[in-house]
């Protein structure tokens, strides 16, 4: 549970640091939904590799 839950945090975050940085950089910032699933998909995927040792 608490992995699961730190995930959502650290994706949150994640989402914020990104659109923050596109808009210092003056380029189109992805919507927040869309950063916090290709985090989440990168996430698992490397627990996945992780798991296959």
């Amino acid at each position: 549970m608490e992995g699961i839950l730190s995930l959502v945090v650290i994706s949150l975050l994640a989402a914020f640091c990104v659109r923050w940085a596109a808009v210092r950089l003056r380029v189109p910032a992805p919507t927040r939904v869309a950063v916090i699933i290709v985090f989440v998909l990168v996430v698992g995927a490397l627990y996945g590799e992780h798991l296959n040792g």
